[in-house]
């Protein structure tokens, strides 16, 4: 569950299904401000997600994140495009319906006429089909050691302040 900071409305996040829709291409672009709270979406984006205008405008960016997302690459995201930087990188998303599709993104920073960050600029295109096997390998290791290392992280905490290991 996401709550949209504009109209205050709680917007139901899918459970993904296991239906892939083909991006045909054409210009999905996205606008956020510096939190990554989405300022502009457009027709091509919401046509593609299936999400309204007012769903998205006031949302996080994270509204269409597949779970199947590795966690450190949009951490390695956020660290590029904060030091000034384009990052691209290929994206496993999630439409409104819970069906996915695969693009290649690149996001920008946005400045104002004095030169202040004021947000980002993302686009999408079509991914390289012939590096997307070598990409969903990648992401389902990484996905593996966040979940380990989620693991690890709850074992620790059980034992915390237990007495089992010490003498």
């Amino acid at each position: 569950m996401i709550k949209n900071l504009i109209t205050h409305k709680e917007i139901r996040l899918p459970t993904p299904i296991d239906r892939e829709i083909s991006f045909d291409g054409g210009a999905m672009i996205t606008e956020t401000d510096k939190a990554g709270i989405i300022t502009y979406a457009n027709k091509k984006f919401r046509s593609v997600t299936g999400y309204a205008l007012d769903e998205l405008v006031g949302s996080p960016h994270s509204i269409n994140c597949h779970p199947d997302m590795p966690k450190v690459a949009f951490k390695g995201m956020w660290q590029t495009i904060k030091e000034g930087k384009i990052w691209e990188g290929h994206v496993k998303n999630m439409c409104k319906d819970g069906s996915y599709y695969w693009v290649l993104v690149w996001v920008q920073p946005k400045y104002d006429e004095n030169k202040n960050l004021i947000g980002y600029v993302a686009g999408r295109k079509k991914p390289d089909i012939s590096k997307l096997d070598a990409i969903k390998e990648s992401y389902k290791k990484l996905k593996e050691v966040e979940r380990l290392n989620s693991e690890n992280t709850m074992i620790q905490e059980l034992f915390r302040g237990s007495d089992i290991c010490s003498h």
